[in-house]
């Protein structure tokens, strides 16, 4: 066995592992999952993953309950079924994420339904870690959407099902069902007509 087979075979058990070790903590992990290594989870008692759904290296994902903005007895972060999240993502969550089946992100992508306070000059004036945790609204991110490597969907959205959000996009705005957006804020640049 060559040393590269070798490397594999330690990554898969690593991989393995991992997975066995973040069942414990998300509150639902589907069968057929997996949650590669180096990859963490933060309130996973708020946490929903579905089946055969592959979380990539290094991606960190973080729910938290804030009084008045999280939903009573409802998961804020739900990954549905088949779904690949690219290594070094980061999803975090304190009103409500909704990703479909069958969404598959490059790498690098940031889903965030939240920021360090609101665009007030009080708040300005405070240090950004010691602002009240505010969310413009949930995320709904539809089936069979591929998100662009190093994308960032912003509170308040939702994106159709089939959309494709093009790599750097900063989606601030909802995305139609099965149409192109790309850019910085993200534009729609192309939909996709049934015939």
């Amino acid at each position: 066995m060559n040393a590269y087979k070798i490397f594999r075979s330690y990554h898969n058990f690593l991989g393995i592992l991992n997975t066995l070790l973040v069942k414990t903590e998300i509150h639902t992990f589907g069968k057929g999952s997996r949650y590669l290594c180096g990859s963490f989870v933060v309130g996973g008692k708020y946490i929903r993953v579905g089946r055969n759904t592959l979380i990539d290296k290094n991606v960190s994902i973080t729910a938290q309950y804030v009084e008045g903005i999280s939903i009573e007895r409802e998961f804020i972060i739900s990954i549905g079924n088949n779904c690949r999240i690219g290594r070094l993502s980061h999803i975090t969550g304190i009103n409500r994420i909704r990703i479909g089946n069958g969404v598959r992100t490059g790498a690098s992508v940031l889903i965030s339904d939240n920021a360090h306070g609101e665009f007030k000059y009080e708040q300005l004036k405070v240090q950004p870690n010691l602002r009240p945790l505010y969310s413009k609204g949930e995320i709904i991110i539809g089936n069979n959407v591929w998100i662009g490597e190093k994308a960032t969907i912003m509170s308040g959205v939702t994106i159709g099902d089939g959309a494709i959000v093009g790599a750097n996009a900063v989606v601030t705005h909802d995305v139609p069902p099965y149409s192109i957006a790309v850019g910085c804020p993200a534009k729609v640049v192309k939909t996709s007509v049934m015939k």
